[in-house]
């Protein structure tokens, strides 16, 4: 995820908590958030498709390094699940399937079949998507009307309930879960279960990486913002580990960490167990990096995994 540099970027890294619009994709907001902040190095913390709306976690600068060691990947979703419908994107971007002609759910039977998706399920990802088979986008395989065989994964739904709308065929459906779950295909799916087939015909993100709805900024705002108001809304990168332990450094360990070096849990005063990743703060009480416990000649340790802040 994002853009690989070798260069450091002059401004400071941190996190920016966007809310997407819907009808742009997630590549289009990291590039104006790049040019915004004039920085090299911008990723995402998952991406929303162009349909969505709602949090869309930036990594600016040394942030982007983050990616691959997010501690918590629990989101939070408010979808409009349309009953009667098929399409070959799950959603109602796409084209026309299949068009129930029969007798809708009630909610009852509706919320009965939600309730069933909570838990521990299997996912086949949608054709749609940006997962790669053999170095190529699934999304760019559908293009070209090519439909692969695609393995099931495991999610995780915490939690999903419904509630009807003015509308006969549409649910408003709230659900928490793992990172990885599509919601078009959970709502396809709810549609299969029914009988009368489904599609998502909204999706708003609400809760990623910790960070909620409430923390963001319209890309508007962030335009119109001084660059002096701009760094002010960066959201430190330690947020994005916010449910791990923590280890402060002394000056002599902190150097020593910085080099490579492992750092004795003996000589720190800590009981981190082993294989457990923990944030490092230095001497300054400043973040700097991630380490992780382990054994280093029979003695625990805490090694490095990424330093952040030099």
């Amino acid at each position: 995820m994002g853009v690989k540099h070798t260069e450091i970027d002059n401004l400071p890294g941190g996190i920016i908590a966007v809310n997407k619009p819907s009808g742009i994709s997630s590549h289009d907001v990291v590039n104006k958030i790049r040019r915004l902040y004039n920085a090299k190095r911008v990723g995402h913390a998952g991406t929303l498709d162009p349909l969505a709306e709602g949090v869309l976690v930036v990594l600016v600068g040394r942030a982007a390094k983050a990616c691959e060691y997010i501690s918590s990947d629990k989101k939070a979703y408010t979808a409009t699940l349309r009953l009667g419908l098929t399409t070959d994107t799950e959603d109602i971007t796409g084209e026309l399937l299949s068009k129930h002609d029969g007798r809708l759910p009630t909610f009852d039977e509706v919320a009965k079949v939600c309730e069933g998706f909570c838990g521990k399920i299997m996912q086949t990802p949608p054709m749609y998507s940006a997962l790669k088979v053999n170095g190529q986008k699934l999304y760019d395989l559908a293009r070209q009307g090519v439909v692969i065989d695609r393995q099931a994964r495991e999610i995780e739904v915490f939690s999903i309930s419904c509630r009807p709308t003015d509308m006969e065929s549409d649910y408003i459906i709230s659900v928490e879960c793992s990172g990885g779950t599509y919601i078009r295909t959970l709502c396809a799916d709810i549609g299969s279960a029914l009988g009368c087939g489904g599609v998502m015909a909204s999706l708003r993100r609400d809760e990623a990486c910790g960070i909620s709805l409430n923390e963001t900024y319209a890309l508007n705002e962030i335009e119109e913002m001084s660059e002096e108001r701009r760094q002010a809304i960066l959201i430190p990168t330690e947020r994005l580990f916010d449910d791990l332990a923590s280890v402060r450094l002394p000056e002599f360990f902190e150097k020593l960490f910085r080099s490579g070096c492992p750092v004795y849990q003996s000589k720190i005063k800590t009981s981190i167990l082993s294989g457990r990743a923990v944030k490092v703060y230095g001497s300054d009480g400043e973040f700097f990096a991630l380490g992780r416990a382990c054994e280093h000649d029979g003695e625990s340790v805490i090694k490095s995994i990424k330093i952040f802040k030099l």
